[in-house]
This record gives structure tokens, C-alpha cells and sequence, in this order.
């Protein structure tokens, strides 16, 4: 599965790794019950709510998408404690290649493995990833029974916010809306 990324992109949101249903359909987040397209629209992300094989659009918004370990698994918890460690120092190298302004990690339990950051809450974190700076989210899927979609949405639109993005949903009204 590749990344959706570029150089000098505004975010790039990290998920832990591809889930089988998304490699089989060579699109990130594309298991069913993912709430990642719905969480980036709620939160004023994206103008409308995408589709994952409409990914690719997001780079057009100044948003793209990788992963910290890229082998699928059905579940992030059959990765090794040395596969988070390894795809953390890959993310590193590539971080620094492409220079987003954020990183937005999806997951606190990936974020804290792969940087050794035990402590690691929800929001801003004060160390950089390959001089980036880091905000971690909690994870999408749909198994994160800790938050439900609004709370999703709303950790997602501080990010939005602090990262200077308008509202390009139109449901919040804290910035402009343009259609085109």
C-alpha cells in the first residue's frame, strides 16, 4: 500500500499500520467501521466526506497519510515492540525528507511504542519527529470505544486549529468555505 504524502505538506496523519481489509484494497483506512473519512470531514479536514479510494485528494488540501509499521496485520497488536522501534526510525528518515508541518499520530499506544514516550497523552507533544512537530489523535478505528464519533471529530478540529487550516467542511464555521 503506498503512502499519501509530499513535500511540505500541512499534516500527515500516521496510523499505526494497514489493517488487511486496507491492503487488500490498496487504500488507507479502508476497513470497514474506520472512522477515519468521517472524522476528517466532521472535523473540517475535508470539504466533503471522502471515500478511500479518493485518498489521493487529499494532497490537494495540503493533508497526507502514512503508517509507522507498513506490514498489514487484522490487528495492530500482533506487531512486535521491534517493529514499532524499527518503523519508528523509518518515519524519522522520512519525516525529514518531506518536512510536513504537523504529524498527526493516530493512537496514543503506537505513538508511545514507536518513540518510547511513556507518558504520551491526547494533543501537542513537546518533542519533534524528525523536526516535526507532533500531535497525537486518538486512533480511528473502530474498535476505540473511547471515543465515539463527535469526541473523534472534536480532537480532530484542535488539531485543525492549531495547525491554521480553515473549516473546509462548512459544518463548524470557523473559517471559510470555498466549493471550488
Amino acid at each position: 500500500m503506498e503512502d499519501v504524502v509530499a513535500e511540505g505538506l500541512d499534516v500527515v496523519f500516521v496510523g499505526i499500520n494497514p489493517g488487511l481489509p486496507s491492503a487488500l484494497r490498496g487504500h488507507n483506512f479502508a476497513t470497514p467501521g474506520n472512522r477515519m473519512w468521517p472524522a476528517l470531514h466532521r472535523s473540517g479536514f475535508t470539504p466533503h466526506l471522502f471515500r478511500p479510494d479518493q485518498e489521493r485528494d487529499l494532497l490537494d488540501l495540503g493533508l497526507g497519510i502514512t503508517s509507522i509499521v507498513r506490514r498489514p496485520t487484522a490487528r495492530a497488536a500482533e506487531l512486535t515492540r521491534d517493529e514499532y522501534v524499527r518503523g519508528g526510525a523509518d518515519l524519522r528518515r522520512r519525516v525529514r525528507a518531506l518536512r510536513p508541518a504537523w504529524l498527526a499520530l493516530l493512537g496514543v499506544t503506537g505513538y508511545r511504542a514507536a518513540f518510547g514516550v511513556r507518558d504520551a497523552g491526547i494533543g501537542p507533544q513537546s518533542e519533534p519527529v524528525g523536526g516535526t512537530r507532533v500531535w497525537v489523535l486518538p486512533n480511528p478505528s473502530g474498535l476505540n470505544a473511547h471515543f465515539p464519533p463527535a469526541a473523534l471529530a472534536v480532537e480532530f478540529a484542535r488539531l485543525r486549529v492549531a495547525a491554521g487550516l480553515p473549516d473546509r467542511s462548512g459544518l463548524l464555521g470557523d473559517g471559510p468555505f470555498d466549493e471550488t
